[in-house]
């Protein structure tokens, strides 16, 4: 595959990935997306990066949810305006996000 052509949210997913992702419920699908947005921080990170702190938010209770969701996730959260993104988020090791407003933010202590 070229590079060029490497989308990871398009990976096939296997029945088992697709039965635990059917089976969440909204609530459960609102925890990853708070996971996620709790995982970003006002500096530009890789959303690999993200969607890896994302996972291990709640390390037994999502283990069988696979990165591509949380990855389509990420991108549905860009899309409604949740965070700021640059890149293709498509592409999860060659995009970053970071807090939507950064600027706002309160300085660290």
């Amino acid at each position: 595959m070229n590079i060029d052509d490497d989308d990871d949210l398009s990976v096939p997913l296997d029945d088992e990935d697709k039965a635990a992702i059917a089976a969440l419920s909204v609530d459960e699908v609102a925890a990853i997306d708070q996971a996620i947005l709790s995982a970003l921080t006002s500096r530009w990170q890789k959303t690999a990066l993200v969607v890896g702190n994302a996972m291990y938010a709640y390390p037994s209770r999502f283990d069988d949810i696979p990165d591509v969701f949380y990855g389509q996730r990420l991108l549905q959260l860009s899309s409604d305006g949740l965070l700021s993104a640059q890149g293709n988020l498509r592409r999860m090791r060659f995009s970053e996000v970071r807090k939507l407003n950064p600027e706002h933010e309160a300085p660290s202590q």
